[in-house]
């Protein structure tokens, strides 16, 4: 009879499932309040955690400090590899946040597309939202760059709300004068993706930046960013897209109809999922300066077609060309150059983005687009 009544009152694993975790990963010490995991512990129902193909992993030190003495490496990856680290969670809405162990650039997958993309620099750190509904998160760290190591050093996990759905969020699509570079709060070089939460009410989005370096129209759209935006994005959410630069380059073999047609593509595919897609044009060099001191660009990377998509498909357009040549006029050919990184005059320094993030927010703002503040929320 005692047993009988035991078991009513039994919950189920999903049920009984902690919502919260703290990992410490690697065959070194356990940082306090964290559970250790071993290259070789393999998934156990009972712990609720572990490796599905330990044999696929292996321990490895790493040269940071605490959590980032040691890690584990990936030695199968890519976005559908079955090669996870699976922890049980009641379904929800989680914060997940991950610290790498020793990589040069590496990128974090869970449920089977892109959460972090180019993750770079020993032991850089990252978080997202992720909705759960099946029970259980399944999350590995894959290639960013063909050749380099792809290491996990921690783990944690913290319920935000039993319904699983994220937040209204601002994704961001682009190349390497939008990316973010790491560490996110201290980069020398930075993409405005990367300083627009600065201008955006955390009370009404969050911001997810899948934006990488090199990128192209046809890139993004076929090799993952565009199907991880797509697994999550929904009505009230925000796509922000700008590429170009790297699609004139005649190695990409994109033409400028080609260009146009990824585009729009990518436009309609947000539209039909009831969110909001942005074209954005991107900026020109510090150096585009006439002989007058007024910098203009307008002809560069394929603006014109993104204009035209803008108005053929009736969505938002910030052109930032435009907008931030009016900026670098007004402060000159000296005070421009110095928002670039040293001897580059294409890539933005963090105070350059800064400046690229707060036009971008200005400009959506005053369209009357919600979110967008133009004032660094931050900092105040």
């Amino acid at each position: 009879m005692m047993l009988a009544i035991i078991g009513s009152f039994s919950t189920s694993p999903a049920e009984a499932a902690p919502s919260n975790y703290k990992f410490d990963f690697g065959n070194g010490e356990v940082e306090k309040g964290y559970i250790g995991v071993s290259a070789n512990d393999k998934y156990d129902v009972k712990k609720r955690y572990g490796f599905n193909t330990p044999e696929n992993m292996i321990n490895v030190p790493a040269s940071g400090a605490s959590l980032g003495s040691d890690a584990v490496e990936f030695l199968k990856f890519g976005t559908k590899s079955d090669n996870t680290f699976n922890v049980d969670l009641p379904n929800g809405l989680y914060e997940v946040k991950v610290t790498l162990g020793d990589t040069a650039r590496a990128s974090v997958v869970a449920e089977g597309v892109y959460q972090v993309i180019n993750m770079t620099g020993n032991n850089a750190t990252d978080s997202f939202q992720i909705p759960v509904t099946d029970g259980q998160l399944n999350l590995l760290i894959t290639e960013g760059k063909v050749g380099t190591r792809f290491t996990l050093s921690a783990l944690e996990i913290d319920k935000l709300s039993h319904h699983p759905e994220t937040n209204r969020t601002i994704y961001i699509g682009g190349d390497s004068t939008v990316c973010n570079y790491y560490p996110l709060d201290s980069s020398i070089q930075a993409g405005w993706g990367q300083l627009l939460p600065k201008f955006v009410d955390p009370e009404t989005f969050q911001v997810k930046n899948m934006a990488s370096g090199g990128q192209i129209a046809r890139g993004f759209l076929y090799d993952g960013q565009m199907e991880a935006i797509l697994k999550y994005i929904k009505p009230r959410d925000y796509f922000i897209l700008q590429l170009g630069i790297n699609d004139t380059n005649p190695k990409n073999t994109t033409t400028e109809a080609q260009f146009k047609e990824y585009m729009r593509e990518m436009v309609q595919q947000v539209k039909a999922k009831g969110a909001t897609p942005i074209l954005s044009t991107p900026q020109g060099r510090a150096t585009d300066f006439n002989t007058e001191g007024v910098h203009s660009s307008v002809n560069r990377w394929y603006r014109n077609s993104i204009i035209a998509l803008a108005q053929e498909e009736n969505v938002p357009l910030v052109d930032l060309n435009v907008l931030s040549s009016a900026y670098f006029t007004s402060i000159g050919p000296a005070a421009s150059l110095a928002l670039y990184m040293n001897g580059d005059t294409l890539h933005p320094n963090r105070a350059g983005a800064t400046v690229l993030a707060r036009i971008v927010a200005e400009e959506l703002k005053r369209q009357g687009l919600d979110g967008f503040t133009g004032e660094d929320k931050k900092n105040q």
